[in-house]
């Protein structure tokens, strides 16, 4: 493998070499392809900017060097050399950042499903909790809600929910959300005081397009039927509800949240398709799925990954081992430090497996 400098030197030429091609006129001309230079360009713009930093950096490091053998300097220049070479590598653990090769999904809106698990009524009520968690979030980042099912109980829990999220960003942000959710506190319906422990699985996928997967209407079989569940005049009164079997792979999306059975079929048709693009890229591309096995632990839903513990006013997320007493601040939607921690773990281990100098 290249080293760090000679791939940033390679970056820094093809950003000068798209520059002089994206002013010639006959590639103007052609606005597709002008449109797909500019657009690598400028994706590779921050990175060089960043190299021809560091380039500066490293010359003012070596000057401060040079001083050192001069008796009248050496104390200021030790300093300084001190200071620059903590500022190196910074900079340079900058750069091997951009060398991690992108998840491709990474910019897609997403798509998120939580269901309750082990704890009866209490998991209900906490899948409620984390639905107002990541909609807080969501609000905080500016991403763009949509419920597109909600299966209430009379409570107020939900046995299941999937909502989607739209924005910049909004997968990357929310990817290492998959897995098992438990919670610790005292139920409001328990009269002795105990704790109890209670469950809900998150996963959280990528939103497919249209264009993303091919989807044979004879592969699929349809059902409407009544809804029903807690809330809504509609509920038992017409056949809104939707159930889609999409045959060939299994996979099964329900949604009654709607009245219409058109926006029901519409939303579950959404959810199938980004099941179905997450199934089949995980089949079709090896790359695809190592990269997977790769982020913080498996994403698998028997995974448990996080703990809300109420008593001790603590959430500790197990993958990483990092626990931090603000769980009110974190149930309402403060989850930046969580996140950026798990993504910061993430880019380390993949800059250990770059192996890079």
């Amino acid at each position: 493998m290249a080293s760090l400098d000679d791939q940033m030197i390679w970056m820094d030429a093809r950003y000068e070499e798209l520059g002089i091609a994206c002013s010639q006129s006959e590639i103007i001309q052609d606005l597709p392809h002008w449109q797909n230079l500019m657009k690598e360009r400028a994706g590779l713009e921050a990175a060089v900017q960043d190299w021809r930093s560091y380039q500066t950096l490293r010359d003012e490091l070596k000057q401060a060097q040079e001083l050192l053998s001069n008796p009248e300097f050496a104390q200021l220049a030790e300093e300084e050399v001190l200071e620059l070479r903590e500022k190196e590598k910074e900079q340079r653990d900058q750069l091997k950042l951009y060398l991690i090769p992108k998840d491709p999904d990474d910019e897609r809106n997403v798509i998120i499903e939580i269901r309750a698990g082990a704890g009866g009524d209490e998991a209900s009520l906490f899948g409620a909790v984390l639905l107002r968690m990541y909609s807080r979030y969501a609000e905080r980042e500016g991403f763009v809600i949509s419920y597109l099912s909600l299966n209430e109980t009379e409570l107020g829990g939900i046995k299941d929910a999937v909502m989607s999220l739209s924005g910049k960003g909004a997968f990357s942000r929310m990817k290492f959300e998959s897995g098992v959710h438990r919670i610790q506190r005292v139920p409001t319906t328990e009269s002795q005081g105990r704790i109890h422990t209670s469950t809900a699985t998150v996963a959280v996928l990528p939103e497919a397009d249209e264009v993303d997967v091919t989807i044979n209407d004879n592969d699929l079989r349809i059902d409407t039927y009544r809804a029903s569940g807690h809330g809504g005049q509609h509920v038992n009164k017409t056949d809104s509800a939707v159930r889609i079997t999409h045959i060939p792979s299994g996979l099964v999306v329900t949604c009654q949240d709607e009245k219409s059975q058109l926006k029901n079929k519409e939303k579950a048709m959404k959810v199938l398709r980004s099941r179905l693009y997450d199934h089949l890229q995980e089949q079709n591309d090896a790359s695809y799925a190592q990269h997977r096995k790769g982020q913080i632990g498996t994403g698998d839903r028997s995974e448990r990954i996080r703990t809300y513990n109420f008593p001790q006013g603590r959430v500790t997320d197990h993958r990483i081992g990092l626990t931090l007493y603000k769980i009110d601040d974190i149930m309402d939607g403060d989850l930046n430090e969580l996140i950026d921690a798990l993504t910061m773990e993430a880019q380390g281990e993949d800059m250990k497996r770059l192996a890079l100098e």
